[in-house]
């Protein structure tokens, strides 16, 4: 097959990917909610199971007004959503959900890129609470900023103590590279990397920034219609985009007791999933944390946590030589 041919097939596998998963993940978040919680929307709509909730959320928000502030800064207003969405998908190409190539694009520094692209798409958020002229959406994009700067550093410290345990920033090297004693050896990293991801991401407890209790509801205040679902599919992307870097770091990614061959995808997306479900899970059961409570678990907890693990992992390399 030509490598032209290739590359287009796999950008359209990676689009498509970012166009149903991350839908998947609302539509579980629904089903999960509903039966933690007793609701009984989503349980019944659309007569089968709650199959036409997420199609009913859709079209609420297609008939929804789009209102721009009078005094906001129109293009970052417009454009914010963009940015908070597309950073995801740019992730997802160096994302391997298989063996042998099967990875959009397979970079060198691939966990490098992934990190710093990640972080790009906080940056909508901010843009979004800037732009808007209102006094809470900036506070919020304000609290937005104060997170990512506070739980960057144990999310890339965790990282880097995956990379290395495998002597590489190839996401598909480390994957190639990973044993399962690594499972007890880098547990605390990969705790780690997931609750500062959660963080990053503003999912319960971590949402202070768009609480509706404490400033309406963020950067997020003055958007409606379609470009306030553009954020919320950014959440969900998030969501797919850490639960896959998680796969890919600590648990393995492809790898599994059978399938490890080219149905090893299947091993990627049951991981993926079954973490997605422990980000609901989590939003379920733990109250919203306070603002203090949020700077000390990252400075006081997860930043000690992280250097001790990278001082582990550095050790145990030491020795293995």
């Amino acid at each position: 097959m030509p490598d032209l041919l290739v590359i287009v097939l796999k950008l359209l596998a990676v689009a498509a990917g970012f166009a149903v998963l991350p839908l998947l993940i609302g539509q579980a978040e629904h089903k999960v909610m509903a039966h933690m919680q007793g609701r009984l929307g989503p349980m019944y709509a659309g007569a089968f199971h709650g199959w036409a909730q997420l199609v009913a959320d859709g079209v609420k928000f297609a008939q929804k007004e789009d209102v721009v502030p009078a005094a906001a800064d129109r293009r970052i207003f417009k454009l914010a959503p963009g940015v908070a969405l597309v950073p995801y998908l740019l992730v997802l190409l160096v994302v391997p959900v298989g063996p042998h190539g099967q990875v959009a694009l397979d970079l060198g520094p691939g966990l490098f890129f992934a990190l710093a692209v990640m972080g790009v798409g906080v940056i909508g958020a901010i843009m979004a609470g800037w732009s808007s002229a209102n006094k809470y959406a900036l506070l919020g994009g304000m609290r937005v900023a104060a997170q990512l700067m506070s739980y960057e550093l144990p999310m890339v410290f965790a990282a880097s103590s995956a990379a290395m345990a495998a002597g590489t920033l190839s996401l598909s090297g480390i994957v190639e590279e990973w044993h399962w004693w690594w499972l007890p050896w880098q547990a605390v990293g990969a705790a780690v990397f997931f609750v500062a991801g959660l963080a990053e991401l503003r999912r319960p407890p971590f949402d202070m920034p768009v609480a509706d209790s404490e400033i309406i509801f963020g950067p997020y205040t003055e958007y409606g219609g379609l470009r306030f679902a553009f954020f919320l599919l950014a959440e969900y992307a998030g969501i797919l985009v850490l639960c896959a870097l998680t796969t890919v770091l600590f648990l393995g990614g492809w790898r599994g007791p059978f399938l490890d061959t080219e149905l090893g995808w299947l091993w990627t997306l049951v991981k993926v999933f079954a973490l997605a479900f422990v980000v609901i899970w989590v939003r379920v059961s733990y109250p919203r944390m306070r603002e203090d409570q949020l700077q000390r678990l990252a400075w006081a907890w997860l930043v000690p946590l992280s250097l001790a693990q990278l001082a582990l992992t550095g050790a145990v390399r030491v020795l293995a030589a």
